[in-house]
């Protein structure tokens, strides 16, 4: 069977440190798919001359109203298939990159076409589908530290 390679996108895994009960507890942002439902992160095409982490914090702002520091290199990548009108599937490659997320905008582009929801890194990777995209999930609390408390 013929398979296409597949297409780069670039994506952005979502986090803040929540210190509202003590100790800082890291959470990731998911939004749904607007086709599907299903929780994802802001992913997108590439944008003609822009850097891959430059699109990733510009999808993470059209998608879910983030804003934030981006990191510059790839945390990690992942595969999928996506749904294609017609019931075709396009083989996908993610590079993802870390988003500190330091606001939240209250209108954003696609508000209103996309839920979106704070999770620890494991109930996150429960939510998602792709099993690389679940490991990423479950190995950022090793690759973040917490930050230290102001005194």
């Amino acid at each position: 069977m013929f398979r296409r390679p597949p297409r780069q996108q670039f994506g952005a895994i979502c986090y803040r440190w929540n210190e509202s009960e003590g100790a800082p507890r890291l959470e990731v942002l998911l939004i749904t798919s607007r086709d599907t439902g299903r929780w994802v992160i802001p992913k997108g095409w590439p944008m003609g001359q822009k850097k891959s982490h430059a699109v990733a914090e510009r999808e993470a702002y059209e998608e879910a109203g983030v804003k934030g520091k981006v990191g510059k290199k790839p945390y990690g990548d992942y595969s999928y298939d996506k749904a294609m009108p017609g019931g075709m599937a396009l083989p996908c490659m993610v590079l993802v990159f870390l988003l500190e997320v330091r606001e939240l905008k209250k209108d954003f582009p696609e508000m209103g076409a996309r839920r979106l929801e704070w999770f620890s890194p494991e109930s996150a990777a429960e939510q998602v589908r792709e099993p690389q995209l679940k490991v990423l999930l479950r190995n950022l609390p090793q690759k973040l530290a917490a930050p230290v408390a102001k005194a």
